[in-house]
């Protein structure tokens, strides 16, 4: 590797400063509420509310420190995906029992319809951190079709407590401020009894049913690399073929495949950005920056001075290569994925009909 120079430095931490301003200026054309203009809009629905500031909190445990004490309850707020990746927001009193299972079979989704939401899908949808799933989110034109599930325990509070877009502060309301607000949004409120058991069955539909979101938001999950893997040791469908025979011998894996398969098992699936180019390029970019910016602190450029240069590309290459080696395989496999799904739709049309 060629020897990097002090002013090459400088000029690789310009261009990630550059890309990092102008990744954000992009993100921010997507325009997504802030807990001042939240407050703002609430003050201009003349909502009476309370507000207390406090340090951020990622618990009710721990919010409860702060305001615990003023009169009104609490609330818990879970971001959940079902299967079919449609979102949901329960809302619910801090010491209301919410039972997964019975909630997901409920809505009609079976038992272990529901997990948790990934934490970029809470940024990307609902554009609030961890810690601050709210009601409130539902503002965003980006979460329009996430339903939502009020607690009926609500109703005989004096006044909730939610926060407004950001861990950092607490405010309190009344439900029919809320109902204000959200109707507001174009949300008729919808209240239930989360903690509430009934029989479902072939004579007992699922009585939240109605509140499965008709509209889904589209972030689907890609399939497991390893299949890709598996589907490139499979023979080609020959259109001349039986459609049957040809597809199954298309998709049975050889042996040697099954062990990459194996090896891959654990890994996770891959995100949206390895079927987008230009996501998968700023995947890389942000990791490389991230690297680069925490090794050219102060300190390290007094303590290592002209050879600065060659120590940060040393380690760049050391720290990096085993993340890129893996996106890249990533990338390369959800390609490998889309082909085969891609060529085994388009063999099965040129089947001969009998």
């Amino acid at each position: 590797m060629g020897k990097v120079n002090g002013p090459s430095v400088l000029q690789a931490v310009a261009l990630c400063c550059d890309f990092t301003w102008r990744r954000e200026l992009r993100r921010k054309r997507i325009m997504a509420y802030s807990k001042d203009q939240l407050l703002a809009r609430l003050k201009d629905l003349q909502i009476e509310f309370s507000q207390y500031e406090h340090p951020a909190v990622m618990t009710v445990e721990a919010q409860a420190k702060y305001v615990g004490n003023i009169r009104g309850g609490l609330s818990k707020n879970l971001f959940l995906k079902d299967k079919k990746h449609r979102f949901y927001i329960v809302s619910a009193l801090a010491d209301t029992k919410v039972d997964m299972k019975v909630l997901s079979q409920r809505l009609g989704l079976g038992k272990g319809g529901f997990r948790m939401a990934p934490e970029e899908t809470m940024l990307e949808i609902l554009k609030v951190p961890l810690g601050s799933v709210t009601p409130f989110a539902l503002v965003n034109e980006s979460a329009r079709d996430v339903a939502l599930l009020l607690d009926k325990g609500f109703k005989a509070q004096e006044r909730c407590f939610f926060h407004p877009l950001s861990n950092d502060m607490s405010i309190s309301l009344n439900t029919n401020d809320l109902d204000k607000f959200l109707k507001s949004i174009g949300r008729d409120p919808a209240y239930v009894d989360l903690e509430a058991n009934p029989a479902v069955g072939k004579d007992q539909p699922p009585d939240l049913a109605a509140f499965v979101p008709s509209g889904s938001t589209v972030l689907p999950d890609l399939p497991d690399p390893a299949s890709a893997v598996q589907s490139a040791g499979g023979s080609h469908v020959n259109a001349n073929n039986n459609c049957k025979a040809a597809t199954e011998k298309a998709i049975k894996p050889a042996k040697d495949v099954q062990n990459v398969k194996d090896k891959s098992a654990k890994a996770v699936n891959p995100s949206s950005s390895f079927t987008d180019a230009e996501k998968f390029v700023e995947e890389i970019l942000d990791r490389i920056s991230a690297k680069l910016l925490s090794e050219t602190k102060e300190g390290n450029i007094a303590q290592q001075g002209q050879e600065l240069g060659n120590e940060i590309a040393n380690r760049l290459r050391k720290c990096c290569y085993p993340e890129l080696k893996n996106l890249a395989t990533i990338f390369k496999n959800t390609a490998y994925t889309q082909g085969f799904h891609a060529g085994k739709a388009s063999s099965l049309t040129q089947c001969p009909r009998t």
